[in-house]
């Protein structure tokens, strides 16, 4: 496997151009503590070679290179002459990156700061609108309270208009469930609210009359005909036979005509 270096710091020598690539200096010190019975290490000088066009893209320059810090990576070669190698370890350069410098950081985020602060402090546009509404509402003339009492004035009619909606809806339920029911029925009535009178009680309606009734409720599900029963006493006038009925098939809800008192 290649051997794989990596440098950083400022080149310590003017940049030397050739046909494709360029050249500069670099040193790095060594480890400031090194194993006991060891020597410690110095300085180790490298001399960098890099392809015009990687160097390029960087925007150094021959002045710039000297006071910029950079990064590089590549593999230590020995196959360059001394005259082109001053240094003691020669780096071909694969990857060439310029590093920020802490000035550059610091100015970077007070700036940063500022804006952040600026942004925070500045009014938004929606609090501009809303200021500005503000202040015509209180600059508006007199006429616009009127405007307000009208708009006041028009608001209860909206109930009215959402409850018709609903009382169609109950009437046509009403006329569809009647529909179902026998002819001439006005109302469907709770079978306990009718009262029956005495004169009735005393009555027994044909059997077989009763039972012709009973299965036709059981064969359509409804009375043949509606009872008749007084509006305001709920008293049963007429249609004792199909009271029996609704009784015996236990019916909650039986078909009544009004007759209105006199």
């Amino acid at each position: 496997m290649p051997h794989k270096i990596t440098l950083t710091g400022s080149a310590t020598g003017p940049l030397r151009e050739y046909d494709r690539y360029v050249a500069f200096d670099m040193r790095e010190k060594g480890s400031p503590s090194a194993p006991k019975g060891l020597k410690k290490s110095t300085f180790i000088s490298y001399t960098v070679f890099v392809a015009k066009k990687a160097f390029n893209k960087t925007g150094l320059t021959k002045k710039s290179i000297m006071h910029e810090k950079i990064l590089i990576q590549g593999e230590p070669t020995l196959d360059i002459p001394i005259d082109e190698c001053p240094g003691e370890v020669g780096v071909i350069c694969f990857q060439i990156t310029v590093l920020p410098n802490k000035n550059d950081k610091e100015k970077n985020q007070p700036e940063e700061k500022k804006e952040s602060k600026q942004e925070a402090s500045a009014p938004s546009e929606a609090q501009k609108k809303t200021e500005s509404t503000k202040q015509e509402e209180a600059q508006a003339p007199v006429s616009q309270p009127v405007a307000k009492e009208a708009k006041k004035e028009v608001k209860p009619t909206q109930p009215e208009v959402q409850q018709a909606p609903t009382e169609a809806k109950k009437t046509e339920e009403k006329k569809t469930t009647l529909s179902n029911q026998p002819k001439g029925t006005q109302d469907l009535l709770n079978f306990d609210d009718i009262i029956v009178p005495e004169e009735f009680l005393k009555t027994r309606p044909n059997p077989e009359k009763t039972q012709k009734v009973i299965d036709f409720v059981k064969r359509t599900g409804r009375l043949d005909e509606p009872l008749t029963i007084e509006k305001d006493s709920k008293v049963l006038k007429d249609g004792y036979r199909r009271y029996i009925v609704a009784k015996t098939v236990k019916m909650d809800k039986v078909p009544v005509v009004y007759e209105y008192q006199k």
